[in-house]
Order: C-alpha cells, then structure tokens, then sequence
C-alpha cells in the first residue's frame, strides 16, 4: 500500500504542484535510443557516400559505381529524412519531460532557479540565448532535485551541453559543405564531415540519456518521499 505524500511544509509557488516524472523519463529516453537508432543508420550512409565518391575520385567508372553512387544518395536522404522525423519526436517528448521536471524542482526548492518558468520553453527557441539558457535551466533543476544537504556536481549536464553545441556546429557545417560541393571529392569531404557530425549527435544523445535518467531518478525518490524543504524560522 502507497503511502500518501504529505503536504508542503510551505507555500507552493502558484501553478506548481509534484507529479511524478517517471512515464515521461522513460518515454524521452527511449526517444533519444531512437535518435541514436537513426544517427547509425545516417553513419552508414555517411560511410557508403565516402567509399563511392572517393572511388569517383580515383577516376573509376563504369555501371557498377553508377548503381553505387545511386544506392549511396538514395539512402543519403531516406537517412536525413529519418533523423528529422527522430529528432522533431523527441524534441517534443523532451521538453514535456523538462517542463515537468522544472515545475518539480520549483515545489523541491524554488530558490535555486535563476531564470522563470517560461524560459524552460522559450529558451531554446530564442536565437543567441538558446546557446546557454537551456543548460543553466536544466543544471538549476538538478541542483534543486538533489538529496537535501548535498554538493550537486554538474559533470553530466555539462558534457552533455558541451556536445550537443558542437554537434549542432559540425552539422551545420557539414550541411553547408554538401549543398555547396560540385565535385566528387567535395562531395567526399562533405560526408567525412557528416559522418562526424553523426557521431557526435550518437555521443550527445547517450549523455542526455544519462542526463535524463539520472534527474529523473532523483525527482522520483523526492517525489514518492515526500522530501521538502522545512522553512526557515523567522
């Protein structure tokens, strides 16, 4: 039998109450293992577009390269197609999951928030801002999700941040390098820096993998305890 979770000891900021953020944890992180699923799929694709074009290169033709070269941009695009489709998903999950964490880590300790409820929202879609906001507001949550009494690191969610950026710069970079290639080994250099870009976006999703199950893990223990903070006596 559940034990009911007592009251606040002290007033909730208005429009916050706890829920549990479990479904949606595990949903987000299944999500990102779908990102990961199709980031493989496009570094396979990355890799058959380098082999081609490097043998176009080479100055090898005939019918067979052809057939290569045709079945190499097909899944090119069924893999740039697939990893939108992913990433749109998950976004949507994920800032569910986010919105539901902020609110709890507002109820566990609203004093550790630098920024208003909104941001959690707004924040990445704020040009300039979108570029740190959204970490210190997940960093802010997960200072407030902490057991009372302890030192918080920030190891994962920095790591997390830091290459989830330079993913995103790689990719851009890697995108602008293969609309602009002409040749066949422009177009071999554009996917070397593709496949890297993938590779990185595969090493940012697992640590927002962690990051998510390990925040989720220390709302659900402060959630189904009960835990709040005693209120200073004045």
């Amino acid at each position: 039998m559940t034990t009911p979770m007592p009251a606040p000891s002290y007033p909730a900021p208005p429009g916050a109450w706890l829920r549990s953020p479990a479904a949606l944890g595990r949903a987000t992180a299944l999500l990102l293992g779908l990102v990961i699923a199709t980031d493989l799929f496009a570094c396979y694709a990355d890799l058959l577009e380098m082999d081609v074009t490097g043998d176009i290169a080479d100055g090898v033709t005939g019918a067979d390269v052809i057939d290569r070269a045709d079945r190499a941009d097909a899944l090119y695009g069924v893999a740039g197609i697939s990893q939108g489709v992913a990433l749109v998903a998950t976004a949507v999950v994920y800032l569910c999951w986010l919105w539901r964490i902020r609110v709890n880590a507002e109820v566990f300790d609203a004093s550790r928030h630098r920024m208003k409820r909104g941001w959690t929202i707004g924040a990445w879609f704020c040009p300039v801002v979108n570029l740190w906001f959204p970490r210190r507001i997940v960093a802010d949550s997960w200072d407030a999700s902490a057991p009372w009494g302890s030192r918080s690191g920030h190891t994962p969610v920095n790591a997390w941040w830091t290459l989830w950026l330079v993913s995103i710069f790689v990719g851009r970079f890697a995108d602008r390098s293969s609309r602009r290639a002409e040749t066949a080994d422009e177009l071999s250099e554009a996917a070397r820096a593709m496949l890297l870009s993938d590779g990185l976006d595969i090493a940012a999703a697992v640590l927002a993998i962690v990051v998510v199950v390990h925040l989720t893990r220390m709302q659900e223990r402060k959630v189904l305890s009960g835990e709040l903070p005693v209120p200073a006596l004045g």
